[in-house]
């Protein structure tokens, strides 16, 4: 993991970082260095003669005098507050060009510990390779940035250390939920997922539960079961747990979060078409991201108390998989008969809703439940790949968790649940079907969830599927591969939902 440190000193390292913007009115590149006072006088006109535009993720190395390397990142049109999530990306896009180089100081302008704490985040996020399986090209590799230095005036102030504490809290895990997402599945099987979260969530200081797979079928899990029934790796589901050490003094409040883990999905005997298969390792997308986020609330140590479940199965074709028109009961007693066994992300969610519910109830009652799950095909089509959806039952809830998305940087929107579209998934044969209409697929999908939600239970429904898995170019401080979408949004909720 790539260190991080504050400096309002001399810079000490060959490789500074500043911002390049080009100003939308007299249309001249602008060099923004933050706490730094830079002479600009020659660099400006050897930048144009260059084509420099300031746009975002356009990098420009030059050596320099004082500094033996000079790195520009682009920042898009000047501003005199620029937002954290341009900071974020522009420090991301940095560090990605950074890679071989042992370290750098990033001055970039900032005026809040949120910008500062951005400029962090992106640096850190940006400095990521996933080489855990390369052989004899592992050495022709170049290691990610080293060392990150953030110059800033505030760098001795308690506020700018903690906020550097959390962007490192933040990329770590992050980063662990990135190379779960990009390990194969001969590697990754509900068990391995377990143990590597277990040895995590314990060094954390969180209560680590595991249900095998002889105890879901006895305890009528009918949605994991009947999904990983097909497979030579058997199902599980893993909760963790944190409770905040002032939870005895003061009532706080107590979230579930749940996360799709498939983690390999072929479609089941609704085999899926070979081309764009590889890409179903990153089906577990939403389980990674839920537990990760509640080791980052425990290691915040905030005052919120998280259960995190992820039901865990691979959904492969046997001749025990389960069949077109089999029914299945789901924890709880509902039965649903599986039309599509490629519906599958739905039907262990459906148990971990019902669980997380009953074990909530328990405790004293949910303020709200979120799950997490690259669900639908149709989520793409709607919003692309940089988008996820939110569907509800609760408005309030959306849109306080909308608001904590937007100052992580996460991009989420808001998508309907309409009424009309639920009989399409009436079954005559059993208490309703896996798939419904076709058309408004993603929303069909989050009607089926909410038939698993108590009507007066707070609950949000986060459609990841494009956003968790990127198959273009690297940007900003995203990579190619796994991205950890909504654990960032996560833990922002969470940190907003503590100051109440």
């Amino acid at each position: 993991m790539t260190t991080i440190r504050l400096t309002e000193n001399k810079v000490v390292t060959d490789i500074l970082v500043v911002g390049l913007a080009r100003n939308s009115k007299s249309k001249k590149l602008e060099i923004e260095s933050g706490d730094i006072k830079l002479d600009v006088n020659e660099l400006l006109p050897a930048l144009e003669d260059m084509g420099a535009t300031g746009a975002a993720d356009e990098i420009i190395k030059l050596p320099g005098a004082t500094y033996k390397l000079l790195v520009l990142s682009g920042l898009g049109e000047t501003s005199a507050n620029y937002s954290a999530e341009t900071l974020r990306r522009s420090a991301g896009a940095a560090a990605r060009s950074l890679a071989g180089a042992k370290s750098a100081t990033f001055a970039l302008p900032h005026s809040s510990k949120g910008e500062l704490a951005a400029i962090a985040e992106g640096a850190l996020l940006g400095a990521y390779a996933f080489d855990e399986f390369r052989g004899t090209s592992k050495s022709e590799r170049k290691a990610v940035l080293a060392a990150v230095t953030i110059f800033a005036k505030t760098a001795n102030s308690a506020e700018s250390k903690a906020a550097i504490k959390r962007a490192s809290i933040i990329a770590t895990n992050t980063h662990i939920v990135r190379d779960l997402i990009n390990t194969p599945p001969s590697h990754l099987t509900p068990e391995s997922f377990c143990a590597r979260f277990k040895k995590i969530g314990l060094a954390a200081g969180l209560k680590v539960e595991i249900f095998t797979d002889a105890q879901l079928k006895a305890q009528g899990f009918g949605g994991i079961i009947g999904v990983g029934q097909g497979s030579a790796n058997p199902p599980r589901l893993l909760r963790l747990s944190y409770t905040p050490k002032s939870a005895s003094a003061k009532k706080i409040k107590r979230y579930a979060f749940i996360g799709k883990g498939i983690t390999f999905d072929t479609g089941g005997l609704a085999l899926k078409p070979a081309q764009g298969m590889e890409a179903m390792k990153s089906d577990m997308s939403g389980a990674a991201a839920v537990i990760a986020a509640a080791i980052a609330i425990a290691e915040l140590k905030l005052p919120i108390a998280i259960d995190a479940w992820a039901p865990l199965a691979e959904n492969m074709v046997s001749d025990t998989a389960t069949r077109p028109s089999d029914i299945i009961t789901i924890y709880g007693g509902k039965t649903v008969e599986v039309l599509n066994p490629d519906a599958e992300g739905r039907l262990v969610l459906a148990d971990a809703l019902m669980k997380a519910a009953e074990v909530g109830a328990k405790a004293g009652g949910l303020d709200g439940i979120i799950d997490v799950a690259t669900l639908t095909g149709a989520q793409v089509v709607a919003l692309g790949t940089r988008t996820s959806a939110v569907m509800t039952n609760n408005e309030k809830l959306r849109e306080e968790f909308l608001l904590a998305a937007e100052k992580s940087g996460e991009q989420f929107w808001p998508m309907p649940l309409p009424e009309e579209l639920r009989a399409s998934l009436d079954s005559p044969v059993a208490d309703l079907a896996n798939i419904g209409d076709r058309m408004g697929g993603m929303l069909v999908a989050g009607l089926f969830l909410k038939e698993f939600v108590a009507a007066e239970l707070p609950w949000l429904h986060l459609d990841i599927a494009g956003p968790a898995y990127n198959e273009a170019k690297a940007h900003g401080y995203t990579s190619v591969g796994g991205t950890g979408v909504s654990l960032r949004a996560l833990v922002t909720f969470a940190e907003s939902k503590s100051e109440l």
